[in-house]
């Protein structure tokens, strides 16, 4: 059984253990990496699963970036307590947090991965006008979170040097409610 709530800054050292042991000590050398140095990321879609006992098993964040010079996020990383992969953490995580982020108004999601995982989660590949520079293509991957946006043909993926806001009209949740990690979470 776990929870999800709202990262706290008290989490920092967990959610980089978590990483260290999810990813590798060599995991800040990744392309998307250069997306996230020096960019806060957005900390109302950064969450973590805990379970008993307060035990961080699981942390998902997002980061504002460019498509071409529409805004958008970038999704990752998403990590779960290796012990408890294949048991519903991510996939309830990356759900709550994109039903998050659409209700915040954001309108596009990319990230980097590997498809066969998140096209559970409706990310398709990017057509081939869409790139981030000195990545794989066949691993960039999107997501439009509203609908009646039109990909752009052509963008190239960049650093949002001053972040992000939703469209005007949409308020950001201050805080998110705690879900239960049981079955029956989408």
């Amino acid at each position: 059984m776990f929870s999800i709530r709202l990262e706290q800054p008290a989490d920092s050292v967990a959610i980089e253990e978590l990483l260290d042991l999810t990813f590798g000590a060599g995991r800040r050398n990744k392309t998307s990496y250069r997306f996230r140095d020096g960019i806060a990321p957005l900390g109302e879609l950064c969450f973590v699963a805990e379970a008993e006992a307060g035990l961080l098993v699981g942390s998902v964040r997002y980061w504002p970036i460019l498509a071409g010079s529409a805004p958008a996020l970038l999704l990752g990383p998403l990590a779960i307590e290796p012990a408890r992969q294949g048991r519903g953490v991510g996939r309830a995580l990356v759900f709550h947090s994109l039903d998050v982020a659409a209700q915040a108004g954001h309108r596009l999601v990319f990230l980097v991965g590997d498809h066969a995982y998140y096209e559970r989660f409706g990310f398709d590949p990017v057509p081939p006008g869409i790139v981030m520079p000195n990545e794989s293509s066949a691993r960039l991957q999107y997501r439009l979170l509203d609908p009646s946006l039109a990909l752009p043909e052509r963008a190239v993926l960049r650093r949002s040097p001053g972040g992000i806001s939703p469209p005007a009209g949409h308020a950001t949740p201050l805080a998110a409610k705690a879900i239960a990690g049981a079955p029956g979470i989408p």
